[in-house]
């Protein structure tokens, strides 16, 4: 068994969070003694003593349902939003790593697209520039003031 949490003022730590905004950082420490309850559920498990066991199980799923409540009382006072795509993701047990990676993929590649089609608008702006410049040679100063203006290299 392992001793309350408490702060100087001996209020305790879980009642002085929930007094506070939600924080990532609530809901890590708050997972990590979960994770930490259920170690020592193991371990008291691995090394059963029937005459003291069962008091110091008892107690530690009594610390570990505290700990799953206020986990569950922090994470709706969290403003992360998760999208609905990765929740269905890891619902069909997929790793969400995996989601991550695929995302980014996805990402580049309509990036990679995207850069694509903007040098081939520019080159077609810098045809279609010379061309009227050459075809219309009283334009010439307003389409060279509009190349220009779009950051085109005007030649002639």
């Amino acid at each position: 068994m392992r001793p309350a949490d408490t702060q100087p003022n001996g209020a305790s730590t879980m009642a002085s969070q929930s007094a506070m905004d939600a924080t990532t950082a609530d809901a890590d420490v708050q997972l990590r003694e979960i994770i930490t309850s259920l170690y020592f559920l193991l371990t008291q498990t691995h090394s059963y003593n029937p005459s003291t066991t069962p008091a110091a199980m008892s107690s530690e799923l009594r610390t570990l349902l505290q700990a799953l409540v206020s986990l569950s009382q922090t994470s709706r006072r969290l403003s992360t939003k998760i999208p609905l795509d990765l929740v269905e993701y890891v619902e069909k047990k997929r790793n969400p790593d995996v989601y991550k990676r695929e995302l980014v993929e996805a990402v580049m590649k309509g990036n990679q697209m995207q850069k694509g089609r903007s040098q081939a608008f520019g080159e077609l702006r810098d045809v279609l520039g010379r061309e009227m410049m050459g075809g219309i040679p009283e334009m010439r100063e307003e389409v060279r003031g509009v190349l220009e203006a779009c950051g085109s290299k005007v030649e002639g």
